[in-house]
């Protein structure tokens, strides 16, 4: 239950009921009206900007106005106990007990609090590394972005598809298949491997290498060209095992592989360009030179141009390279029409740091193929800057030229690089300090709120009890302190943060609101030490039911955020 939602509703019907006492004559449909929680300072539940919208757009002091929807909303409202007026016409709502108890029951039987009917299609294409080798810590920050911003919109009832695009085709494929076979020939014949800037270094290759030559003893690879096709299909299977193993350690798991070379293989770029053409998006002609190149440098060459200024790119872009072939936009057009055809309503891309200038033309691509149907939305996944001992954190021999998913792994458990790679927005840098995440103090929101849950846990085994077990309140009885009243409106913001964080794909928002509910729970455990008035046992039983109804909601809250996130909940810490 979204209690904002609710209770504008009823503020929006008296209003259009009362249109007429309060001397509106433009309401346009109240746009613009909505509810928060109020400051701290002012101790209410709810806060409305009607009077000042509504003020504005009829000309009426908004103080004037907001008098007139207190008298209003004091006498028809009956879930209201309480109007005031703040600043400029601010009105502070306090809600009636009855209200308040049917709102914590509403969440309380609702496993899922905070989740809306969506009910749309996604494919989240994330992580796509190139299978040349295991994943780095660039990857990681985009991948698991990727997961959770999955998770967060199956919590929402929609439906996803999580896609991994495999750049198994070109140029430094090649170069990839021939670090392997040089790799082969060093440990078959003692063969020294080539100082040469286009193969891959990284040990991992000679593993590769190894695996290769051991299940194909007979084999002699003297040929390079003879074994191409063999040593590729193998290196690169060996490559997405080290891939979907460090995928695996971090928790994700794909529903979809998607080739390039299957692309190439089924002739997909020639039916996209033949789709685009025939829409006028595609003509024969000559590009601008790039910025920064003389026109008496710049090469003109004839070669298809897709019209993406059309859609509000920069510039129009080859589909061609100067020898003829297709270039690399050319493969992702046509890999994207792939998806367009799969009629998923919504396409999402998650890219690394270097890929900001991509961006505008494969969303012209998509909206040229789709007329405008289909949505696409790219999200930039910003660099990941590790530190250790205060210092930075040095790339393994290992990975060759990249600090690996697995350097990292062997530092942070899964559940505090998840938790830690999401609490920064995804298109600012990250700095990651392997001593800070493996602290257990408040400095670290991961155990912050894992041991929020924990105490929850510890509470209810002391009494007994489980989680979600009904309890019996009614409005004479209901009485919460001021910590409770805290907690309970932290509660209320809950599905305004998943709504925020799946409206913009800012998935920060989530651990941020996570840690700042779990350390008002803190506060208010801590507070029983100080004053026993706030104390949660006395003589082994609870002393308020009160209680319990705060530590189910903060459990319930808690659960469905880290479940979003894919972050483990002990029971005990």
């Amino acid at each position: 239950m979204n209690i904002f939602e609710h209770h504008l509703s009823e503020i929006k019907k008296i209003i259009l009921s009362e249109k007429d006492a309060l001397n509106l004559g433009s309401i346009d449909d109240l746009k613009g009206v909505n509810l928060e929680i109020p400051p701290e300072q002012f101790n209410f539940d709810l806060s409305c900007n009607v009077a000042m919208v509504l003020g504005k757009k009829n000309k009426i002091n908004p103080n004037t106005l907001a008098l007139k929807l207190k008298d209003i909303f004091s006498n028809k409202i009956k879930n209201f106990s309480k109007v005031d007026i703040a600043g400029p016409g601010f009105l502070n709502i306090k809600l009636s007990k009855s209200a308040l108890l049917n709102n914590i029951n509403a969440i309380l039987n609702n496993k899922v609090y905070g989740s809306s009917n969506n009910n749309e299609t996604y494919n989240i294409e994330f992580v796509s590394a190139n299978p040349t080798g295991p994943m780095h810590v660039g990857h990681c920050r985009g991948a698991i972005y990727g997961d959770v911003l999955a998770n967060l919109l199956s919590f929402n009832g929609n439906k996803v598809t999580k896609e991994y695009y495999i750049n198994d085709y070109g140029g430094q494929i090649k170069n990839f298949v021939e670090s392997v076979y040089f790799r082969i020939l060093e440990i078959k014949y003692k063969k020294e491997f080539p100082k040469n800037k286009d193969l891959y270094p990284g040990l991992y290759i000679k593993d590769i290498a190894e695996k290769i030559i051991k299940v194909n003893t007979k084999l002699e690879f003297k040929d390079f060209e003879e074994n191409f096709d063999f040593l590729k299909k193998e290196s690169l299977k060996l490559s997405m095992e080290l891939i979907k193993k460090d995928l695996k350690f971090l928790g994700i798991f794909h529903d979809n592989f998607f080739s390039e070379t299957d692309i190439v293989n089924k002739d997909l770029v020639n039916k996209a360009v033949k789709i685009l053409k025939d829409k006028n998006f595609v003509e024969e002609g000559f590009l601008q030179p790039p910025k920064g190149e003389s026109n008496t440098d710049w090469k003109k060459i004839k070669r298809l141009i897709f019209k993406s200024t059309l859609f509000g790119d920069d510039m129009d872009r080859a589909l061609q390279k100067n020898d003829g072939s297709w270039t690399y936009f050319a493969n992702d057009v046509a890999y994207h029409m792939d998806k367009v055809n799969r009629n998923y309503g919504n396409l999402v891309n998650i890219l690394g740091a270097d890929h900001t200038g991509y961006i505008k033309r494969i969303t012209a691509a998509v909206s040229a193929l789709s007329e405008n149907k289909t949505k696409l939305n790219c999200k930039v996944c910003q660099l990941v800057k590790l530190y250790k001992n205060g210092k930075p954190f040095k790339m393994s021999k290992r990975a060759g030229e990249f600090i690996s998913a697995q350097d990292l792994l062997n530092e942070v458990e899964k559940d505090q690089i998840r938790f830690m790679m999401l609490t920064r927005s995804n298109d600012v840098e990250l700095d990651f300090d392997f001593e800070k995440v493996k602290e257990r103090t408040k400095d670290n929101p991961v155990f912050y709120v894992q041991y929020a849950y924990a105490r929850v846990n510890s509470l209810l085994r002391t009494l007994n009890l489980k989680l979600f077990d009904k309890i019996n309140l009614n409005t004479t009885n209901i009485n919460f302190n001021s910590m409770e009243e805290k907690i309970i409106r932290k509660i209320f913001e809950w599905p305004k943060v998943i709504e925020s964080a799946s409206r913009k794909f800012d998935l920060h928002k989530i651990p941020f609101y996570l840690y700042e509910l779990s350390t008002l729970f803190h506060a208010y455990w801590s507070k029983g030490n100080e004053d026993k008035k706030f104390k949660f046992i006395e003589n082994d039983q609870i002393k308020r039911e009160e209680i319990l109804v705060i530590i189910n909601l903060v459990a319930v809250v808690i659960q469905n955020g880290m479940r979003i996130l894919g972050v483990s909940l002990p029971t005990k810490m």
